[in-house]
């Protein structure tokens, strides 16, 4: 029988500076792409700061109070920080399809899996990269449509089918830090977190929902 693969996981203490980060990433899924790594989830916090993906607009800064990354992954802006868990997942799609938007699919698959262990309902939109919670609590838009909050952000990069960059999942950001920007360049809906949401979980709670949940997104690849 075929020894599968099984993919690293480490869990960063502290805060992770965000351009020690991308160094790291950049060599990893170098060797990733060299075979001479495994596959990694990287689990991080940063200290507050806001991030340019390739597609991000100069107008949707609103107010840099924090430092200003450009970080070339795909998507606009969005913020890092204390109390936000941030993925950065380094995936082989040479190996798991080269399909870019089936992997976005099971990154927001993933997060909705994991948000599920604690009763809460993540949802995808058309045309809104991330995953959102509808929030029928809230005064409705002025179209008439219910307000949603986005709780998880989606950005990456390729590099030779090696993925870096990923995700980041609010669990208790203070999420006044928002304000300084339109987040991924969408109006009118919000942000929000699972502390906001009530739920009293914690960063090592999340960190397990999402180790319970990768491999049913990821499946271990054939040795």
């Amino acid at each position: 029988m075929q020894e599968k693969r099984m993919t690293e996981w480490i869990s960063a203490p502290g805060l992770t500076d965000y351009q020690q980060a991308i160094t790291f990433m950049e060599a990893r899924a170098a060797a990733i792409a060299a075979g001479e790594a495994e596959e990694l989830v990287w689990l991080v916090e940063h200290a507050p700061l806001y991030t340019a993906g390739t597609s991000a607009k100069p107008t949707d800064l609103l107010h840099a109070r924090f430092p200003v990354h450009a970080a070339g992954r795909g998507g606009q802006y969005t913020y890092h920080g204390p109390g936000q868990r941030v993925v950065y997942v380094m995936l082989d799609l040479n190996r798991r399809g080269r399909d870019v938007r089936t992997f976005v699919k099971a990154l927001e698959g993933w997060v909705i899996d994991a948000l599920a262990e604690f009763n809460l309902k993540g949802e995808i939109r058309e045309g809104r990269v991330g995953v959102w919670i509808a929030r029928p609590d809230k005064a409705r838009l002025p179209d008439g449509s219910m307000r949603e909050d986005k709780i998880a952000a989606i950005g990456i990069k390729l590099r030779k089918w090696v993925s870096f960059h990923g995700i980041s999942i609010n669990v208790e950001p203070d999420l006044e830090h928002y304000a300084g920007i339109v987040p991924c360049g969408i109006s009118g809906h919000g942000v929000t977190s699972l502390v906001d949401m009530g739920l009293p979980v914690g960063m090592n709670d999340l960190d397990l929902a999402l180790h319970r949940s990768f491999a049913r997104n990821f499946p271990p690849l054939a040795g």
